[in-house]
């Protein structure tokens, strides 16, 4: 009869230290857009609200790949990225409510979270708006001789946007140092990628412009941490753009409002079977690098600090009406203005 043998530990190929990274950013992440879409339900956070949830491994996995000094753009579904750079959960909760202490001292509300310590450079809610200024900060960056680097993050549905090939030519033809990603979480909006292009694979739509480009599964950190970190490598060396794409998928709808006729449950489902938290999580058991009683007090401390982000929303003031006319665009003594 033959022997049988314990199946084999997954193999780790990252520092311990990295893998609880993932795995406690992504469940901060995960926990508090799940409140955020309950505070939704109750009205407590009002207008547009766009969920990263599913989405976690595209935000841990960049951020674990980068430094400090890189800078960040991406579009309105923008909780997580902040999360994952290490903004306050507190005033993430806080702009949700609109409250002063919010990241933008709630001006901006979901779609504008903002935060120039972490060089988050903001979410914006123009399709592909980002691309172009994503660029224009890598520009930045090269023009000042830095060794930074910009990383634009756009859904697919901003790739049918006009800007996204001038930008690109741009970028390639000035090496700028930015990595260009598109989120492919399957639709724009309620449209499905298959209804909207005859490229179906993104990531060749670089080619067309001899700039490095590959898939990723945007389901798995590991693989997001090593494609970020070889198109930052091309970037930081003068080798210029890299462009990304991360199969992803969302288990909410495109925002709060969204019914989702346009896919099926069996369809979410099947994918959260690859969920990027359980993913990480079973490969530290498995390799013994946490324990679940770790992974539990994890759990309770994320579990404490979206708690007291929602205390702190609540308890926060409301912004001065004088706050309408501060942080404007107003230049008095604009040199073109002649008596």
């Amino acid at each position: 009869m033959a022997t049988k043998t314990k199946a084999a530990p997954a193999k780790t190929t990252h520092p311990k230290e990295r893998y609880m990274y993932w795995y406690e950013s992504m469940l901060l992440q995960r926990k508090f857009e799940e409140k955020a879409g309950q505070l939704y339900g109750q009205q407590k956070i009002r207008g547009f609200c766009h969920l990263y949830i599913g989405q976690e491994a595209c935000s841990s996995g960049g951020v674990s790949a980068l430094t400090k000094d890189d800078k960040w753009i991406t579009a309105y579904r923008d909780h997580g990225i902040p999360l994952a750079l290490g903004t306050d959960p507190k005033a993430i909760m806080a702009e949700l409510y609109g409250k002063a202490t919010g990241t933008t001292k709630g001006k901006g509300g979901s779609m504008h979270i903002f935060d120039k310590e972490r060089n988050f450079v903001g979410g914006h809610g123009i399709v592909g708006a980002q691309i172009p200024m994503g660029a224009g900060i890598a520009f930045a960056e090269k023009y000042n001789k830095t060794t930074n680097l910009c990383i634009c993050l756009f859904g697919d549905g901003a790739v049918r946007q006009g800007a996204l090939h001038e930008a690109f030519n741009m970028a390639m033809t000035w090496k700028l140092p930015v990595i260009f990603v598109v989120e492919n979480n399957g639709y724009a909006m309620g449209t499905s990628v298959n209804r909207t292009s005859n490229v179906t694979d993104l990531y060749t739509i670089g080619e067309a412009y001899d700039m490095p480009s590959e898939p990723v599964d945007g389901m798995d950190v590991e693989a997001v941490h090593e494609a970020v970190s070889r198109a930052a490598e091309r970037a930081r060396s003068g080798q210029g753009p890299t462009f990304l794409e991360f199969k992803t998928y969302r288990y909410r709808g495109h925002s709060m409002s969204d019914p989702q006729k346009y896919r099926t449950k069996e369809e979410v489902e099947e994918y959260k079977k690859r969920d990027p938290i359980e993913m990480v999580k079973d490969k530290i058991l498995k390799n013994g690098i946490a324990t679940e009683e770790d992974l539990a007090a994890i759990d309770a401390k994320i579990k404490q600090q979206v708690e007291e982000s929602v205390k702190f929303a609540e308890e926060s003031p409301w912004p001065d009406a004088s706050e309408i006319f501060t942080d404007m665009y107003l230049q008095e003594d604009y040199p073109f203005i002649m008596d």
